[in-house]
């Protein structure tokens, strides 16, 4: 009798089940097996399929995580921090009595914004899931975390738009003479005036009865707005589709190349961008602030700015818009705070990280209505209009005004091109941490075919 044999027959004589013993040591190799496969995807950063509890939507995931707390902090100062910073918040102040709109402004952000913002830092950072997943805790509020991510499926629509916008502007900022500083373009009309006009010999060429009817319009406004094949090109109504605006589709194609670059290899890769998407906006804002306070009449395009009309503290419409602006600039129902939290395992000091966060974004706005302003005031002297009837509110300050203001600087090219730098890098941010929410949601709720 061999060796196996006489295994077998103590087995028998023990009276232990030969199959059941075989099928142990089966099971033991399954496990193993298991516990390899999960080991392997834990230090890979894979998502581990099948492991499923009675709570759980989807799969046992195993996050990324940032290289180090840092990263994470940039993320989401930089998620936080967007274009409403510089087009929306100068206006706000503006619209509301000037430097007495940071009163309201500040209380909401204490008092609401702020609070907001900590409770969904520590959200993801002690679940380490994404804003459909993390309300398993109390699946009743799961839609939530849909309504989370359609807002930011939705804003990415608009932030697209918003990148076309500034890449097509972006890109004339190259050509030899700024396309947007003067008339005679194919797109302009014939009431069009740009620095060179003379509008009193315009409205006398025209007929004396009809020039004081005529609404002129500055070669940067047609640019903007001209029907004819520029940048929004308007339709004439709801019923009128118009065309594609192949000049469009070209710049929207090349923002989401920007936006894929920087997320393909997930969080390793955005964790480096924001180094730069994060940080050097400030620089850029920077310099334009000096070249702008150096102007003639910027001066007054910043007491504009921050000149207080206590009366306005009595009015609704401003405690309205102070909370409209706060939640406009926190954003914190879009989701993006909870998803960039999830990857963090560095830092739970989610109060520390919520009063850098609400800092650096109050102080970008108010910083950026200043670049803005004193180029404003310049403009308005140079025109010689009051900066009241300039035409600065939301995108039309980046896009009419700003540029006008650009064109008749010396060197306009420079400073087009750094100013619209810098609203790239400020947007991105935000536009590449709500499309991470959107995804994050697609793959963590288990759709297991777009893994």
């Amino acid at each position: 009798m061999n060796a196996d044999e006489t295994s077998v027959e103590l087995q028998r004589l023990n009276g232990e089940d030969i199959n059941a013993a075989e099928l142990g040591a089966d099971v033991n190799y399954d496990i193993e097996m298991d516990i390899s496969a999960n080991v392997s995807a834990r230090y890979n950063g894979d998502y581990v399929s099948g492991s499923h509890d009675s709570s759980s939507t989807g799969p046992v995931v195993v996050r990324e995580t940032w290289s180090g707390q840092f990263e994470f902090l940039l993320s989401v100062v930089g998620y936080t921090v967007g274009l409403g910073n510089i087009w929306r918040f100068p206006y706000f102040v503006k619209r509301n009595g000037g430097g007495v709109a940071l009163i309201p402004f500040l209380l909401f952000l204490v008092s609401c914004g702020g609070p907001l913002y900590y409770i969904e830092v520590c959200l993801g950072q002690f679940s380490g899931k994404s804003p459909v997943n993390v309300w398993d805790i109390c699946p009743l509020f799961r839609g939530i975390g849909f309504v989370m991510v359609g807002l930011s499926l939705l804003v990415n629509w608009y932030f697209g738009a918003c990148f076309a916008w500034i890449i097509y502007y972006l890109i004339h900022s190259f050509h030899s003479s700024l396309t947007w500083a003067s008339c005679g373009q194919p797109w302009n009309t014939e009431l069009c005036i740009d620095a060179s006009t003379n509008l009193t010999e315009m409205k006398l060429q025209m007929a004396p009865n009809k020039s004081d009817q005529l609404i002129f319009s500055t070669s940067a406004t047609e640019f903007w707005v001209c029907r004819r094949n520029n940048v929004l090109a308007k339709s004439r109504g709801i019923d009128d589709l118009g065309s594609v605006q192949m000049h469009l589709l070209g710049c929207l194609a090349l923002g989401w190349l920007l936006v894929f670059l920087c997320l393909w290899k997930g969080i390793k890769s955005l964790g480096k961008v924001v180094y730069v998407t994060a940080t050097l906006p400030y620089v850029l804002l920077t310099v334009l602030l000096i070249r702008g306070v150096t102007l003639d009449g910027a001066v007054d395009g910043i007491k504009h700015y921050l000149y207080p009309d206590f009366s306005k503290l009595l009015k609704a419409q401003l405690w309205i818009e102070a909370a409209v602006q706060c939640f406009y600039s926190l954003g914190p129902a879009w989701g993006g705070v909870i998803t960039m939290a999830s990857f963090n395992k560095f830092s739970h000091n989610a109060l520390r990280d919520t009063v850098i966060v609400c800092f650096a974004d109050g102080f970008t706005g108010f910083f950026g209505g200043l670049v803005v302003f004193s180029v404003l005031g310049f403009l308005a002297k140079e025109t010689g209009v009051s900066i009241d009837d300039l035409p600065f509110s939301g995108a039309s300050l980046a896009f009419i005004a700003y540029p006008e203001a650009l064109s008749r600087l010396p060197l306009p090219n420079l400073w087009a091109v750094l100013f619209f730098i810098t609203l790239i890098l400020v947007g991105v941010d935000s536009f590449f941490v709500t499309f991470e929410t959107v995804i994050n949601a697609i793959v963590d709720y288990d759709f297991r075919r777009l893994h």
